[in-house]
């Protein structure tokens, strides 16, 4: 595991960092929500419009009437493990693709599409994804997701659960999303995607 984070945290990163390499999203960002849902298993939070923010990812109960189709219900997001995870992924991958604004407002709408509200989400998230970027960039090789043809950034660390992120490759998810994910970003941190078996980085 991730040796360097207490071990109540290790599940969140794991989870988080494997989502994101399924659905293709900014790494640092799903851990960033993550860690500003900071939900548990099992967990029900009301809200004033009568929908609840369930588990670990707190995910909303209104995006459940899409999900019937696939048979995923508020139990299933309520449990313990990874599923969750994989579930707020997609959402997030929906928000940064069909959203309009940049990558943060479209991010923050996971918590919020009312501006005020969004907007200190938006702002913490910032803080938050700049930090686990650091965090990710020491120990994966990444990629600036928002220049075309950037340049791959090598780890100046190395750790054996590199090999469990590989493992999503691997997994199949649950819900299939083909899509290219379009944004800026609007302060001087730039989002980074964990990448695998990329030619340019095998000898």
């Amino acid at each position: 595991m991730f040796i360097d984070l207490p071990p109540q945290m290790q599940e969140r990163v794991v989870c988080s960092i494997s989502a994101a390499v399924k659905y293709e999203i900014p790494a640092n960002i799903m851990l960033a929500v993550a860690e500003k849902e900071a939900g548990k298993p099992g967990q029900w939070v009301r809200n004033t419009n009568g929908t609840h923010d369930v588990g670990q990812m707190q995910f909303n109960t209104s995006y459940l009437r899409d999900l019937t189709r696939y048979g995923i219900t508020a139990n299933d997001v309520a449990a313990a493990g990874c599923y969750s995870f994989d579930l707020a992924a997609w959402r997030l991958r929906m928000h940064i693709r069909n959203d309009k604004g940049d990558l943060w407002t479209k991010s923050a709408n996971y918590h919020s599409r009312t501006p005020r509200y969004n907007a200190v989400y938006r702002a913490d998230l910032i803080h938050k994804a700049s930090k686990w970027a650091e965090w990710l960039e020491a120990r994966f090789v990444t990629l600036d997701v928002t220049k075309e043809g950037a340049p791959i950034s090598m780890p100046t660390q190395t750790t054996k659960v590199q090999e469990v992120a590989q493992q999503a490759l691997a997994t199949p998810a649950k819900l299939e999303m083909t899509a290219t994910v379009q944004s800026a970003a609007v302060s001087s941190y730039v989002p980074r995607q964990i990448i695998f078996n990329d030619n340019r980085i095998l000898p």
